[in-house]
């Protein structure tokens, strides 16, 4: 049976709380207004680490940015550039981003599903700017306010 106590259940609660607030204002600025898209899938799993875990180090800013930037590169890289088979461009481009993110040690488990979603989606090189830069810059804000300034939590690391 599992024992859920206090702590775990405000931990949840916040989290949950948090994630909801944050893709809700990707979802608000990306349907509700003409700026473009602000929301990529797999933001919603950065939600986990971001307000479940901030303390990790595949939470940090430099992780999130970067991890998602590199590995949406990736893919657009393969979408114009390397003309294979969907299967098979697919896993070269998550094992290509996964090698890089360690390499450069921006790992953010988040980000290996990027070259999945611009490869089925065909995305152009926009797609680096919106959703993932700008989207990126604003779920980082949002987890600095809410994690050092509401929560008085220590993010990020120094």
């Amino acid at each position: 049976m599992i024992k859920i106590t206090k702590p775990i259940l405000q931990k949840a609660l916040l989290a949950g709380f948090f994630s909801a607030f944050t893709i809700g204002v990707l979802t608000v600025l990306t349907y509700k207004t003409t700026l473009g898209y602000f929301i990529a899938a797999s933001f919603g799993s950065s939600m986990v680490l971001l307000f479940g875990f901030p303390e990790s180090p595949f939470a940090q800013p430099k992780n999130v940015f970067f991890g998602h930037l590199v590995t949406a590169l990736i893919g657009v890289i393969f979408v114009n550039y390397i003309p294979l088979p969907i299967y098979i461009s697919i896993a070269i481009a998550v094992g290509a981003g996964v090698f890089l993110m360690i390499l450069f040690n921006i790992v953010h488990p988040p980000a290996g599903g990027n070259p999945i979603i611009v490869i089925i989606g065909s995305a152009s090189y926009d797609y680096l700017i919106n959703p993932i830069i700008f989207g990126c810059i604003i779920i980082l804000l949002l987890a600095i306010i809410i994690n050092k300034y509401l929560l008085k939590k220590n993010y990020p690391l120094k």
